[in-house]
């Protein structure tokens, strides 16, 4: 009889032993019974027989993780603080009877790169670990395609990296017309059936890059050699849920232990990349068209000069994207006698007003109830919005502009592949005149008629709490103005109390970063390592007082600073009470 250690997969509980008659391989997924169910789990170790009795592994499955990711997992674990067991969960394991071949080389010839371009290529080229800062239009996907096509050469694979879940239309048609069926999608969203093909493509030597958001870097594949990060900047990349980690810096690290080169890209990187990596600076764009720049000092809202703006596109014929970060009709609902604010009654947050369905939705826990006719504190039937959001103001604008097309696009319409594709290609065929969406209405789209770019909600952006709050606001709105422009001249109008903030840096990111790096020395990344110990329990005063506990021991480390502790600034989501403790420190590790 033989003892392992097995690490239970999405299991917060340590490694627990079980017993097989048979010498397994360490890394072999297994089932094994956990009280009433049956759980699958990873052969970690060999171990001595214990004091203790010991149930015995119930099935041995075909699956197997390789020990590079037996050491990414562990990394995960210790880096992230988390089970080993969710560590596990994020990678998909090999299967023995997918038998692996070798990618066959085949020459790709039809990229021509320009003179900068070219420069930036033998960049890379150099380094095992670049970032290609490059403007919208710039070329980097050219670059991109042409290092895809001399890992093929090699017989290597590409991992493409991208924000989303779905990739832009226009970017995966690029890849598919060049490399043809050779490059694949994965995502968490795949039916089993599609997981299975894409798989037998990849083991086969079929797929010569596989593409996809997050859950790509942890796809069985073999013979890989570059990983590509798209979009490095993206908040997309970390994960909210447990375990929080970084898509970025694992492919860094992934890199590292399997000797595999890593390209960073964006238009607007992170500081944090710009500092710490060696970069080339891809200036200039594709387009003969100018941008011109007006600032109006309003709060969120629609406002006559945006209308007006909006109808001189439309006479001309011309198109428009109009970004607001709010989804839903209005972003809260407050009572104008008494100031009452409706929240969500399991998240210390206002409710988001959903016209279409009667109803406010919670938009962290996704609580809905209808909307009610008069204050539930004071009787007031004087209810007002306030916080314009994408539903919202299309109903205005359909309403002002009766003949025009006008179409919402963001995650509550927008809520499949087969949708984005059908409304973008509505929008390039120019059957939508104006496109009204959040976040999504940035995603490195390709937009080939507009020439208005209209931008709210920016000072709430830069106002956040939150020590990059600069870079993201300002991110944000050069992305969003970079879907404008492509073919004839452009306006952009950003409705913000910060002009002298957004215009000193909208046509200059590399200066922003320049100037960003002297207020965070000795306070932020990349100069400092922060770390939030977050606190969650259904009763608030066992979070407290965990949170009070280990306070008094972090007091105790010299090498760390507590920058401040208390309740988190959304006091409570999903039921769940919230404290945290922000601490700072010189390194990672002590």
């Amino acid at each position: 009889m033989y003892f392992y250690k097995i690490s239970l997969i999405s299991s917060p509980l340590k490694e627990l032993t079980y017993s097989h008659l048979d010498k397994l391989e360490i890394g072999t997924v297994v089932k094994v019974a956990l009280r009433k169910r049956v759980c699958d789990g990873v052969v970690i170790e060999l171990t001595s027989k214990p004091e203790f009795n010991t149930l015995e592994i119930v099935e041995v499955s075909d699956y197997f993780f390789k020990s590079y990711q037996i050491r990414l997992a562990s990394f995960i674990s210790n880096y992230y603080i988390c089970s080993l067991g969710d560590a596990f969960a994020l990678i998909s394991p090999y299967e023995k009877c997918l038998v692996s071949s070798k990618v066959d080389a085949k020459i790709f010839l039809d990229i021509e790169l320009s003179l900068e371009q070219n420069k930036a290529l033998e960049f890379i080229r150099d380094r095992d670990l670049s970032l290609l800062f490059g403007d919208t239009g710039s070329g980097k996907t050219e670059i991109y395609m042409k290092l895809f096509e001399e890992m093929i050469n090699k017989g290597k694979r590409s991992i493409f990296l991208i924000p989303e879940i779905s990739l832009t239309p226009q970017m995966q048609i690029r890849l598919q017309n060049h490399f043809q069926d050779k490059m694949v999608v994965w995502h968490s969203k795949l039916t089993p059936k599609q997981r299975r093909e894409t798989l037998q493509k990849i083991k086969n030597g079929d797929a010569y890059i596989i593409a996809g958001p997050r859950s790509a870097l942890f796809a069985p594949i073999d013979d890989v050699g570059l990983i590509i990060v798209d979009e490095e900047h993206d908040e997309s990349y970390k994960s909210s849920s447990r375990p929080r980690y970084n898509a970025r810096d694992l492919a860094i690290y992934l890199a590292k232990i399997k000797n595999i080169k890593v390209l960073l890209g964006s238009a607007t990187p992170s500081l944090n990349s710009y500092e710490k990596f060696d970069y080339f600076r891809l200036k200039g764009n594709h387009f003969n068209s100018k941008k011109r720049y007006i600032y109006e000092h309003s709060s969120e809202e629609i406002t006559p000069l945006i209308l007006d703006k909006i109808k001189e596109k439309l006479l001309l014929k011309e198109q428009t994207i109009l970004f607001i970060p709010t989804r839903a009709n209005y972003k809260y609902l407050i009572c104008g006698d008494c100031g009452y604010t409706y929240k969500c009654i399991y998240c210390s947050i206002g409710m988001s007003i959903h016209q279409k369905t009667n109803s406010m939705r919670c938009h962290y826990c996704n609580y809905t109830e209808p909307i009610p006719q008069s204050c539930i504190k004071c009787g007031s039937p004087n209810l007002t919005s306030n916080r314009i959001g994408t539903a919202e103001a299309v109903n205005l604008l359909k309403e002002r502009f009766q003949d025009a097309t006008i179409e919402q696009f963001d995650r509550d319409s927008i809520s499949t592949q087969a949708k984005l594709k059908k409304a973008l290609k509505r929008f390039n065929d120019k059957k939508t005149d104006i496109l009204v969406g959040t976040q999504m209405i940035s995603k490195g789209h390709d937009y080939h008629s507009v020439t208005l770019a209209v931008i709210l909600g920016m000072d709430n952006m830069l106002n956040m709490g939150d020590y990059k709050a600069r870079e993201k606001a300002l991110s944000n709105a050069i992305q969003i103005a970079g879907r404008s422009g492509r073919k004839n001249d452009a306006l952009v109008l950003i409705q913000s109390f910060n002009e002298e903030f957004f215009s000193r840096y909208m046509t200059d990111y590399q200066m922003f970063l320049d100037e960003e790096k002297i207020f965070r020395k000795g306070l932020y990344p990349p100069y400092k390592k922060l770390c939030r110990v977050l606190f969650a329990h259904k009763n608030a005063n066992l979070a407290q007082k965990d949170m009070q506990e280990m306070h008094q021991k972090l007091t105790l480390f010299q090498d760390i600073e507590i920058v401040g502790f208390g309740k988190c600034n959304i006091e409570k989501i999903a039921n769940k009470y919230r404290y945290q403790i922000l601490i700072r420190a010189n390194k990672s590790t002590s």
